[in-house]
């Protein structure tokens, strides 16, 4: 089901911006395009960035929610657009993740995009039921060697950023879990509580208020540093798991061969944007933190994500259901 939101402009305050010696860009409607379901962090971050980046181009940015196959269907449609600047899309991690998941895909999320910037870190905590008995990373560990393939965890699918972070624990430490994956958040999250499953990584801002209640307990922070949600709860490194960091990356990007000075106005202008303390508690709300990048640092993230997460893909034998 589409869902489309069109913003209004301010078309005679926008300055004319030339490239490439076509005609002054933008000079029409921008679609930024959101691959999944409505409410999720990059529907939420498409509309808060499309509303304001309709004010500063002077062009009506119009968000269409593109959901299926874990993303797949709209970031397609997007490496297939016109790169002219009138086509964006807002990401996720998952981006790099699906091209070692799903068979004959359609587009490479190194190759296929321009990067524009970053637009949010979003962090995961390792929870467990509180009628488990390992309350550090090390003792779910050592359980988990005690007795291999007899404890379960939860995640919201198969490919999930939730299911590969605890992949790579399996792949750092080599103990043997059991995968239960559910078809989105709420099942899992209501047997998570309910003790029908022990384990599971959560968004920091959805465990959060769980944790500080005692209906779950966290045994790390999947960031590379501890969390202020939840100062006092090591993160993975800490815990001695070299480079286990799991923050999950969002961005905006356009299809490739777009010029660079779109892009370079896109960036320039999504940095204004998210800089602001009006973006930090809007995003706060959801858990993430406002960040920029220039379209190389991204580019270098995406690739790098991509190597890494194929990587463990690769070695757990995980494939898209």
């Amino acid at each position: 089901m589409r869902r489309r939101t069109t913003f209004p402009f301010l078309a005679l305050l926008a300055l004319p911006f030339t490239t490439r010696g076509a005609s002054a860009w933008p000079d029409q409607p921008i679609r930024l395009v959101v691959p999944y379901t409505p409410a999720g962090g990059p529907d939420m971050i498409a509309r808060f960035v499309g509303e304001r980046l309709a004010t500063r181009l002077g062009q009506p940015v119009v968000v269409e929610n593109l959901p299926g196959a874990s993303g797949n269907i709209g970031s397609q449609q997007v490496a297939r657009a016109k790169p002219d600047g009138n086509t964006i899309m807002s990401q996720v991690n998952t981006l790099v993740m699906n091209p070692s998941l799903y068979k004959n895909m359609a587009y490479d999320p190194v190759t296929d995009f321009a990067p524009i910037g970053l637009t949010a870190w979003g962090s995961l905590v390792l929870v467990a039921h509180p009628s488990q008995a390992p309350n550090t990373l090390a003792e779910f560990i050592a359980a988990a060697k005690a007795a291999p393939r007899t404890i379960n965890y939860g995640s919201p699918g198969v490919g999930t950023p939730h299911h590969l972070s605890m992949a790579l624990i399996e792949t750092d430490t080599g103990i043997e879990l059991v995968h239960v994956p559910y078809k989105g958040s709420a099942g899992a999250v209501q047997d998570l509580l309910g003790g029908q499953i022990p384990y599971m990584f959560l968004p920091v801002h959805v465990a959060a208020t769980y944790i500080k209640s005692g209906k779950l307990k966290a045994l790390a922070i999947g960031s590379a540093k501890r969390h202020p949600l939840l100062p006092d709860v090591p993160t993975l490194i800490e815990q001695g798991l070299k480079d286990a960091d799991v923050d999950m990356w969002y961005g905006l990007f356009a299809p490739k061969d777009t010029p660079d000075e779109i892009v370079t106005r896109l960036d320039k202008e999504l940095a204004g944007i998210l800089d602001s303390d009006e973006a930090r508690e809007a995003f706060g709300k959801q858990g993430l933190t406002p960040a920029t990048s220039t379209p190389a640092e991204l580019a270098e993230i995406v690739k790098r994500d991509r190597d890494r997460w194929a990587d463990i893909i690769a070695k757990r034998g995980i494939k898209a259901e």
